[in-house]
């Protein structure tokens, strides 16, 4: 299984001005001149972003991603599916061609430059859907987010049928070993880490054997094309469009996810009512489109998923706190494993997993 980089993030040397005004100038698929390059604000990746402005014309900006290093692609920034081999090619300009060709709203990408490890990028603003929605409370958050279902209803549809062989997605899954090492990814940042002490063995083997449960249920389940983190802020408005990034993490999974991303986002928290309507709204969508899914049971696989995908991103933003130095994201786990104790007393099946889950993180009780 390939893991994330545990080093800190590297400072990288701002890109060659020369060389991005002499590739805008000769390698773009339009006419135009270089005229400032200004750093953004980045992700928790090791990727880091720039807006080029360029000179007067149809297009006056592109957005420039810079990869950690060149060959940087060949280990991945999340894990992945145990034994599946080394990308032969950078994983976002292998999904951004099958996302294109399956009619996603994915940005342009004019030019990829291999050799400097850049990615000439069309701009598509700075308005995340979160902030378009006042993080959730906006009177737009309801249209909004009824069209993010719609477009994940197309996303799950069209780029999961036919299948692509060449598409690194088809290749990678959320099999049990991948689910399993999101748990343990929990346990070792979420519990170990956050609380400073170890968990004894005989509560870490249960609490694991109650996660194997799910991971189970999950893995077994038919699988989609999965964007991984279909979230608010992966989602661009612009021109009252919405528009996907970050999708080169791209994998099989079932189709419970992407939507437990969305609705039960770490960094909105949507009204109850709306998220139930919005779910229905993701099964009647497939329903049309003669994909259809039981009602009930979806739901369920739905909170179950959330578990699985909030305890998950809990760990991870420990992780990227303490390994990777940016606090940041500590500020969205009460709220994240809020979403998990709610959905944990659901079910009588996963009382056993909340209960050992108490005793070591507070907001689970």
């Amino acid at each position: 299984m390939t893991v994330d980089p545990s080093s800190p993030k590297q400072t990288q040397a701002q890109p060659d001005e020369r060389l991005v005004a002499e590739t805008v100038r000769t390698r773009l698929p339009f006419r135009a001149e270089f005229k400032a390059l200004a750093p953004l604000a980045g992700d928790a990746s090791n990727r880091r972003y720039f807006r080029v402005q360029l000179g007067a014309g149809t297009f006056p900006s592109l957005i420039l991603m810079q990869l950690a290093e060149p060959e940087a692609f060949k280990q991945s920034e999340e894990a992945v599916s145990g034994g599946t081999p080394p990308p032969a090619e950078l994983p976002f300009v292998n999904v951004h061609r099958h996302l294109v060709q399956a009619q996603a709203p994915v940005p342009l990408l004019y030019h990829y430059d291999q050799g400097a490890g850049l990615l000439y990028l069309e701009d598509l603003g700075d308005v995340t859907l979160a902030q378009a929605c006042d993080n959730g409370a906006g009177e737009q958050a309801p249209g909004f987010y009824r069209y993010a279902v719609d477009v994940l209803v197309n996303l799950h549809l069209k780029a999961t049928f036919p299948a692509d062989p060449g598409c690194v997605a088809f290749g990678r899954a959320f099999d049990v070993p991948l689910l399993m090492w999101e748990f343990d990814h929990f346990i070792e940042y979420g519990i170990e880490t956050r609380t400073g002490r170890l968990i004894p063995e005989a509560d870490r083997q249960a609490i694991r054997h109650e996660m194997q449960k799910v991971a189970e249920l999950l893995a077994g389940l038919p699988r989609v094309f999965t964007h991984r983190d279909y979230h608010s802020r992966n989602i661009m408005v612009r021109e009252g469009r919405l528009r996907v990034i970050d999708f080169q993490d791209a994998l099989m999974g079932p189709a419970t996810y992407d939507l437990a991303s969305l609705l039960r986002d770490s960094y909105v928290a949507l009204d109850e009512e709306l998220i139930d309507e919005l779910v229905i709204r993701y099964l009647e969508g497939r329903a049309k489109a003669g994909a259809p899914l039981d009602r009930l049971t979806f739901m369920r696989l739905f909170d179950l998923t959330s578990i699985q995908r909030n305890l998950k991103a809990a760990g991870r933003f420990v992780y990227i706190d303490r390994v990777k130095g940016n606090p940041k994201f500590l500020a969205d786990v009460p709220r994240t494993l809020g979403y998990v104790r709610r959905n944990l007393a659901k079910y009588p099946e996963t009382a056993a997993l909340r209960k050992k889950l108490a005793l070591y993180v507070p907001e689970l009780r």
